[in-house]
């Protein structure tokens, strides 16, 4: 049986990209990893991932909380790294 880690790895994510989705969603971290590993398999969920990255950077930044917009910035940068998304 696959457990949670070795999908990530599967799937090139890290425990925090696993967290920031959890927290866009407010779901359990086990069921963001579901989601994401199936997200990152097309172009167009790798982009849905990367908007929600964005987002939660702009949410923290409005509320002014700059460590975590600063968190979720560099999980964004390393995540759109590993997950480069071509034009058509």
């Amino acid at each position: 049986m696959l457990s949670i880690r070795d999908c990530l790895d599967y799937c090139d994510l890290t425990d925090e990209d696993v967290a920031i989705i959890a927290e866009h969603h407010d779901i359990p971290d086990v069921a963001a990893a579901q989601i994401a590993c199936g997200l990152v398999q097309t172009r167009e969920g790798t982009l849905m991932l990367t908007q929600f990255m964005h987002e939660l950077v702009d949410e923290a930044e409005e509320r002014g909380d700059n460590a975590k917009a600063k968190r979720f910035r560099e999980a964004c940068a390393r995540f759109m790294a590993s997950h480069p998304v071509l034009p058509h």
